[in-house]
């Protein structure tokens, strides 16, 4: 059934199980070329499959220190996969290596069991022998100078050997209650997992809708696209014809251009001709009437020798000597007119060839509304395909049951759920008995701890330095009884103790370094995707179980990975073994029928009309207008000289000063005023004639270059055109083509986009697995993190405790000789001549300091006994040699 289950559930990922949601409106329109489907919605994962151990986490890493000591071998992966696939078979030939690999864990367990074996036998002994007064069981005590010192020495060192006892069993009940408390949060852990399973299996469906409804966003763009086929596909056919046709064009347009500032620079010809040939006539005429007056005022008798002086004379013979230079220069009456040419080209402006290039580019420019106008059908038909694809990828999804195998997948989560629930309260017993065991072994080295800290307390408050061996005080004595019972209970419990850490140990240990340590590497991944391990004939056991298909790539590895990084299910369990998307999503099947339909599309551009046969014929009028038959040399001729022999205004300055240079005079003033009227001449009729003759130079200038091999410059505007024209009318089948392959390809681009954001939808984000790694984190939380870390830790502090209860026997008993009360001690009078003698009990026992010299009045005033007869056990005192 668990089987069924998962294959039920991975096939209802992939599909969805309502209808197409065709009409559904994307969020927005997207930019050309690229399509924006959003984001696929889905709940938060609430497990944090993550454990942070807090402060006894150092213990934690001591413990992995201490067994890296212990076995610090590689994991065993080849023996383990060799004995996996024997069956444990095996074992009998490579038990060499098994050993060699435990012979860590073996040697602490054998030293363990050493101890628990050893300690209730040594104990017995040990008992025995203080029965017979030995091993510190004779209540006598020899006095040595050094008593003192021994007794601190052995109470600190008892002490301290507690202290570390102390600790070793604080880290036990830490470890202890770690994991009780942890225990805890087993339920917590469970039902944010079992929820994460609901939010997988409920959002599933959701997700998959949401693929499938945005198929209405490529199908959206797709008809903008058909609908405007004419700015796209004739845009893109009209950008390419442009870029030919324009420069044509324009040329034709410059030639109009050309034809209206020819006849602008022929009327100016004409106006500027008159103007020069009119004042010509009249500056000849006015230049005679000066040139009259200028002789007749050189008549003066004031100019002739005779009667003026040699300066007057000189200057009246220059000036009638320069006369002759008073002449026009240019001749302009003798230049043709261009009255023809002039009437010529308004006949050829009659027709307006800007209006013709206009429409020729209003004809090109249509081309957008030409393309929507023959290939309407086409358009119509592919929107058709569209809403077939639509219904079949609805129908596709159909014909799976997909909220069957949903709710059997929920019912099995339930199912499980509920048996998780029913061991709850077993989980919870067998916690509590765990934990009253934990504290009884806790409370065994309690106990001995109690006795040795009283014992070491009691000893201390009671002691007295006046007191001898056999008068200490009941609270001295008392402290050595509690140390020797401290003792007797930890003979009692050291070897249970050191029993259970030892299979604590050997398997908490194991379990560490076999299964939790390999797990954190990915070490017992590569055992687990071992070939051939489970069964001999799969490859792969997880696809070999799941799809029959042992040689799929697919290892528990790759699916924790995968799931681990939150991808889809679909790719994490390779479903495309199962449901390959790619066959059923596939770009050419997908959209063979719109290729067609859109590679069937006809375009024709035969009706475009660049230039009209009006517009060509006005071109040719105007290469025939007549201006190469203006004799331009002539017009430049006269045009380049000056109005006037010589200038005016130069004359007339000369003029002045010459009269100046003579005597005031009716001459001076006659010559003064025949230079003024000069300047009057210059200003009213020079200026104007050479500002005509500027205009004239700029009109000829201007007709001479555009006349220069005119009609070749027209054959060749008109053979652009043609060879334009033949290219739109005869040529434009491979650009047609062309470009609608490429309208053709955006198209399917679309449907590309579509597929393939499913695809990786599918794969990243539809019905991310994280649950499922997260199910193996949690039990690897709970078996190694909560259970293997918090029991080895309880082993390793309350085998340390064990193990330091063996000082703190040796410690107690040897102390306890110096707190407890005794029945005999070592009396002498004289350290080298008097003979030991023994006081009876309740003397002082300090030796006679008669020996010092110093009299002794408890000596002399209390009889003395033969310790040989009394006491046959007392030993002589000690020489000042032997101390």
């Amino acid at each position: 059934m668990w089987k069924t289950g998962v294959l039920l559930l991975l096939l209802g990922v992939l599909l969805a199980s309502g209808e197409l949601h065709q009409e559904r409106e994307p969020r927005r329109l997207p930019p050309p070329g690229k399509l924006d489907f959003g984001y696929v919605p889905g709940g938060v994962y609430e497990t944090l499959a993550h454990y942070e151990p807090g402060p006894i986490g150092i213990l934690f890493q001591m413990l992995r220190a201490f067994l890296y000591v212990v076995q610090p071998s590689a994991f065993p992966q080849e023996l383990i996969v060799k004995l996996a696939k024997d069956r444990f078979g095996a074992i009998q030939t490579e038990y060499q290596k098994a050993i060699y690999y435990e012979i860590g864990f073996l040697v602490c367990a054998a030293m363990g069991l050493l101890f628990a074996v050893l300690m209730p036998i040594v104990g017995l002994f040990f008992c025995m022998c203080r029965c017979c007064d030995n091993c510190g069981g004779e209540m006598h005590q020899r006095q040595k100078k050094n008593a003192d010192c021994q007794r601190g020495l052995l109470g600190t060192l008892l002490f301290s050997t507690s202290l570390v006892i102390t600790i070793g069993i604080l880290c036990a009940y830490a470890a202890n209650q770690n994991l009780s408390s942890q225990v805890k949060n087993i339920r917590r852990l469970v039902n944010s997992n079992i929820k994460d399973l609901h939010t997988f299996v409920n959002d599933t469906p959701m997700q998959i809708d949401y693929l499938i409804s945005q198929y209405a966003t490529a199908k959206k763009k797709v008809v903008y696209d058909l609908n405007n086929i004419g700015p796209i596909l004739g845009g893109r056919i009209h950008d390419q014809l442009d870029k030919e046709v324009h420069p044509v064009m324009d040329e034709v347009l410059n030639m109009a251009r050309v034809m209206q500032e020819t006849k602008e620079a022929l009327e100016n010809v004409s106006v500027s001709l008159e103007v020069l040939q009119e004042g010509t006539g009249k500056l000849n005429f006015n230049l005679s009437v000066v040139r009259t007056n200028i002789n007749r005022t050189l008549d003066n008798p004031g100019c002739h020798e005779e009667q003026s002086d040699v300066t007057t004379v000189q200057l009246c013979r220059n000036i009638s000597q320069s006369l002759s230079q008073l002449q026009i220069s240019a001749n302009f009456t003798r230049l043709p007119n261009v009255n023809s040419q002039l009437e010529n080209m308004r006949n050829v402006l009659r027709t307006d060839l800007s209006a013709f290039v206009q429409r020729g580019y209003a004809s090109l420019n249509n081309t957008p509304q030409m393309v929507f106008e023959q290939t309407g059908s086409v358009t119509e038909s592919v929107q058709n395909l569209l809403d077939s694809i639509g219904k079949n990828i609805s129908r596709f999804s159909k014909t799976f049951p997909v909220q069957t195998c949903l709710s059997n997948f929920t019912i099995f989560i339930n199912h499980a759920h509920a048996k998780v629930e029913d061991y709850y309260p077993e989980i919870d017993k067998m916690d509590f008995y765990r934990w009253i065991g934990c504290i009884a072994l806790c409370c065994m080295v309690v106990l001995v701890l109690a006795f040795n800290y009283l014992g070491l307390l009691c000893g201390t408050l009671g002691y007295d330095k006046h007191a001898s061996p056999t008068t200490r005080g009941c609270i001295s004595n008392t402290g050595g009884t509690m140390l020797m019972a401290g003792v007797g209970f930890s003979f009692i419990f050291s070897w249970v103790l050191m029993g259970v850490v030892t299979i604590i140990f050997l398997a908490g240990g194991n379990m560490e370094k076999l299964v939790c340590e390999p797990f954190y590497t990915k070490e017992l991944f590569k055992v687990v995707d071992t070939p051939y391990l489970v069964r001999p004939e799969w490859k792969n056991f997880i696809p070999g179980y799941m799809y029959g298909d042992s040689e799929l790539e697919l290892t528990a590895e790759s699916l924790y990975s995968t799931c681990k990084e939150n991808k889809g299910i679909y790719s994490a369990m390779r479903l495309d073994k199962v449901f390959n998307i790619s066959s059923f999503l596939n770009t050419t099947a997908f959209t063979a029928d719109v290729v067609g339909h859109l590679d069937s599309i006809k375009i024709d551009l035969s009706t475009i009309t660049l230039l009209e046969p009006e517009g060509k014929q006005n071109l040719l009028d105007f290469s025939e207008a007549g201006l190469s038959e203006i004799n331009y040399a002539d017009y430049l001729e006269e045009v380049n000289k000056g109005v006037t022999v010589v200038n005016l205004l130069s004359f007339a300055t000369v003029l002045e000063a010459q009269a100046d240079l003579m005597p005031r005079g009716p001459l001076q003033t006659a010559l003064k005023g025949h230079a003024s009227t000069l300047r009057q001449i210059h200003s009213q009729q020079i200026t104007p004639m050479e500002q005509a003759m500027s205009a004239l130079n700029q009109s000829m200038r201007f007709l001479e270059r555009t006349a220069s091999d005119l009609p070749n410059k027209v054959l060749a505007v008109l053979s652009a055109v043609n060879a334009a024209q033949l290219l739109i009318s005869q040529n434009t089948t491979h650009l047609i083509s062309q470009e609608t392959k490429k309208y053709t390809a955006m198209i399917v681009d679309y449907f590309r986009q579509y597929i393939e954001w499913v695809k990786t939808s599918l794969a990243l984000e539809v019905a991310p697995c994280k649950p499922f790694s997260n199910i193996v984190d949690t039990a690897d939380i709970i078996a190694c993190s909560f259970l293997v870390d918090s029991m080895n830790t309880f082993w390793m502090g309350l085998g340390c405790s064990t193990i330091f209860l063996l000082p703190s026997i040796i410690l107690a008993v040897k102390l306890a000789k110096y707190y407890r009360r005794m029945d005999t001690e070592d009396v002498y009078d004289d350290i080298e001549t008097i003979p030991m003698k023994t006081m009876e009990i309740g003397n002082n026992g300090y030796h006679s300091e008669s020996s010092q010299g110093i009299p002794n009045p408890m000596l002399t005033s209390i009889p003395t006994y033969d310790t040989i007869s009394r006491f046959p056990r007392a030993s002589a005192p000690p020489r000042h040699i032997d101390w």
